[in-house]
């Protein structure tokens, strides 16, 4: 409970030292879809979420990226169709980022906005054990995620977003003065979508 009430106030903590900077700059908001890779059992398993954020007029903003990835950790069957790992299970993930980004284009009408983003914050597994012999282990992590992508607008309003980011859980370690070291749990994540800006 520690780890998620420490991820969550470091979420918010990014996004209130964001916003002072950000008081003038165009909002936006991105549903999206995707799929995991680089983690198996989770290559290829899909994801969705959205991501509501701002960007400046210079090359600054901030955001908070919800993703849920259905069966991230479900194994299926083996070549005989009847061994499975797990029952259901999903990853959850709620962070707070910094993007840097350069606009190229026009301030009004279209324009395109290359960027790299970076942050922290909650990374929640959910595992349901196929036999239904246990219960469901959900586990709160503290994590980060980093990654790039680009933004395109059609006019002022309307756009579409691509995105490919890694995320990675943190453990508690007394091997350095952060107390933290990096988990077991990573995988990459690309995603495209919708972006409206406001």
């Amino acid at each position: 409970m520690r780890r998620v009430v420490q991820s969550l106030l470091l979420t918010i903590t990014v996004a209130a030292v964001s916003s002072p900077a950000l008081a003038r700059a165009d909002g936006f908001v991105s549903p999206w879809t995707g799929a995991n890779f680089g983690h198996s059992p989770a290559d290829g398993r899909a994801a969705f979420g959205v991501t509501a954020g701002a960007m400046g007029a210079g090359i600054i903003g901030g955001e908070v990226d919800f993703g849920y990835s259905p069966n991230f950790f479900e194994n299926g069957t083996n070549e005989d169709g009847d061994f499975d790992l797990t029952g259901s299970s999903n990853m959850t993930t709620l962070t707070g980022n910094m993007i840097l980004g350069i606009p190229i284009g026009g301030t009004t009408g279209g324009s395109v906005r290359p960027y790299v983003v970076g942050g922290v914050g909650l990374m929640r597994s959910n595992v349901g054990d196929a036999t239904d012999l246990f219960d469901v282990t959900t586990k709160n992590d503290f994590g980060f995620d980093v990654g790039g992508g680009v933004m395109g607008f059609f006019n002022d309003n309307v756009g579409l977003r691509g995105d490919v980011r890694y995320f990675r859980t943190f453990r508690g370690t007394e091997e350095n003065v952060t107390g933290l070291a990096l988990g077991n749990v990573n995988f990459w994540r690309g995603s495209v979508g919708l972006s409206l800006k406001f």
